[in-house]
C-alpha cells in the first residue's frame, strides 16, 4: 500500500508542480510533462528505497551505508 501511494503522490505533485509551471510561464505542456517524468523518477527511486528497507535514510547513498553498518552490527553482537 505505501509503495502504491508513494507512486501516486509523487507523480501527482510533479503533474500539479508542472501545471502550475505552465500556467506561469505560458509553455504548456512541456513543464508538466517535464515535472511528471521526474515524479515518476522519484517515485519509483522511493519504491525501491521501500523494498531494499532504506527508507529511513535522507539520500540513497547515507541509507546504503547505514544499513550495511546496521547488519555488520547485528553479526558482530551475534558472532561475539
Amino acid at each position: 500500500m505505501r509503495i502504491s501511494v508513494e507512486m501516486v503522490t509523487t507523480i501527482a505533485v510533479g503533474g500539479a508542480l508542472g501545471y502550475g509551471l505552465d500556467k506561469w510561464m505560458g509553455s504548456a505542456p512541456f513543464a508538466m510533462v517535464l515535472c511528471l517524468l521526474l515524479g515518476g523518477a522519484a517515485g519509483v527511486m522511493n519504491a525501491y528505497r521501500v523494498v531494499k528497507g532504506l527508507d529511513d535514510s535522507v539520500g540513497l547513498g547515507a541509507a546504503i551505508a547505514r544499513k550495511e553498518a546496521k547488519e555488520r552490527d547485528k553479526s558482530r553482537g551475534q558472532s561475539g
